[in-house]
This record gives structure tokens, C-alpha cells and sequence, in this order.
């Protein structure tokens, strides 16, 4: 009898710690990392959990080779470098691009506590006035650059968010938290776009290449004279959180 329960103990235990072990690599976070190839460097981005419809439309992009060939067609210094139209691969001399997708938006994913701080990864979108629900651009996204801000220019910026989103029947006031405020006095980014685009990623290395790219000469539709080409873009999964 004794040996039938010892049995019995050993057996529970061992399906016990069978399910420990399981719930635990089912809560296991996977984390991705994308690498854009360009011709001007390499550039390495976290893509954020929080924002899953962001994060999976990207990887889909990129594994498909959707971005290869693609050049940064919207360039201005201080402030953000843009690519992801596919129309763009044909480099025709001097065109306006801006306007390819593949053909589909994507539903906002506005995080409240992610901010448009230096570095990070954004979707590109139509304005307001004939996309009031915010929406993405399916393929087109910009690496911000931005500039450092202080208290008064800070102030303005809060105003300028609140106008438009009041234009936009959002009536929260909308005040930069002091976390937020400190990064922008410091380090920088572009908070007249927080609350109205959405930030899906951040930058972990390549902040040399952005501000070169930042820095390239434009004409007067900021399209670099030289074209930049994303060469490639690679994706990988990891189960560690990397930061810059």
C-alpha cells in the first residue's frame, strides 16, 4: 500500500511540474528584430508587441522582399526619414512619390505611453481630413530623427496636438507627461506627432546611418538627390529583450 502511494505522489508531482513547465513556455514573449540593408548602412529595429497588427503587416512585408529596391523617398532633416512606396523602386529622376501601398490600410494602434521620442518607428498616414479614424499606410513608415524641445516650445506643441485633435471630434486634452518632456528636452524627438500616428517600433542600432540619411541633400519635394535604396531587410525572433 505504501509503495502504491508513494507511486501515486511521485506521478502527481511529475505532472504537476509538467504543467508548471508548460504554462511557462506558453507565457514565454517572443520578441522581433528587423535589419533594413541600405545603401547608406545597416539600420536595426525592435519591432513593438504592443502593437501586433503593426508588427505582423511588417514582418509579412519584409519576408516577402516587399521593401527591396524601395528608396527613402521623404527626407527632412530634425525631423523624420520616410520610405516604404513601391512605387518608388522604379527611381524615376526627380518623381514625387508618396502615394504606393499595397493596396491596404491598417486600424491605428495609438498606444497610450508610446511616444514619438528619437528613434522610433511609425507608420505613415493620410491627414485628418480624409482619414479621420487614423488609419495606416499598409507598407509606408519613417524613422524619426526630431530635434530637442524645451518647456515654452513644448507648450506650443501641446496646444498644436490639442487643436487638431479637437478638429478631429477627440476631445481629451491631451498634456506631455514629465517622462516624456525630460526625453524631449534631452534627447529629442518630434511630440507634435504623438497621439495622432502610430509608433509600432524602435531603433537599437544604426543611429549613425539615420543621421546620415537625415543629413543627405534634398530637392524641393525632400526627396534625397541621391537615391538611398533599402537593399534587403531581415527579420528575426528572439525570446530576449534587446535595447539600444
Amino acid at each position: 500500500m505504501k509503495n502504491k502511494f508513494t507511486a501515486f505522489l511521485t506521478v502527481t508531482f511529475t505532472l504537476l511540474m509538467l504543467l508548471i513547465c508548460t504554462d511557462n513556455f506558453a507565457k514565454k514573449t517572443t520578441y522581433y528584430y528587423v535589419t533594413l540593408k541600405t545603401t547608406s548602412g545597416e539600420i536595426t529595429l525592435r519591432l513593438y508587441n504592443e502593437t501586433p497588427l503593426h508588427r505582423d503587416n511588417f514582418i509579412k512585408l519584409a519576408k516577402s522582399g516587399f521593401f527591396n529596391g524601395i528608396i527613402f523617398h521623404r527626407v527632412i532633416d530634425n525631423f523624420m526619414i520616410q520610405s516604404g512606396d513601391p512605387d518608388s523602386k522604379a527611381r524615376e529622376k526627380g518623381k514625387l512619390y508618396g502615394d504606393g501601398g499595397p493596396g491596404y490600410d491598417l486600424p491605428a494602434e495609438i498606444i497610450p505611453g508610446i511616444y514619438h521620442k528619437k528613434g522610433v518607428l511609425a507608420a505613415a498616414r493620410e491627414g485628418d481630413n480624409v482619414n479621420p479614424e487614423r488609419k495606416s499606410s499598409g507598407s509606408q513608415f519613417y524613422i524619426v530623427k526630431g530635434k530637442v524641445f524645451n518647456d515654452e516650445t513644448l507648450k506650443t506643441v501641446e496646444e498644436r496636438i490639442n487643436s487638431r485633435n479637437a478638429a478631429n471630434n477627440i476631445k481629451k486634452t491631451h498634456t506631455i507627461p514629465d517622462e516624456w518632456r525630460e526625453i524631449y528636452k534631452t534627447v529629442g524627438g518630434t511630440p507634435h506627432l504623438d497621439t495622432q500616428y502610430t509608433v509600432f517600433g524602435e531603433l537599437l542600432s544604426g543611429s549613425e546611418v539615420v543621421e546620415r540619411i537625415s543629413a543627405t541633400k534634398t530637392d524641393k519635394n525632400d526627396r534625397p538627390l541621391e537615391d538611398i535604396v533599402i537593399l534587403s531587410v531581415k527579420v528575426k525572433k528572439s525570446g530576449k529583450l534587446k535595447t539600444k
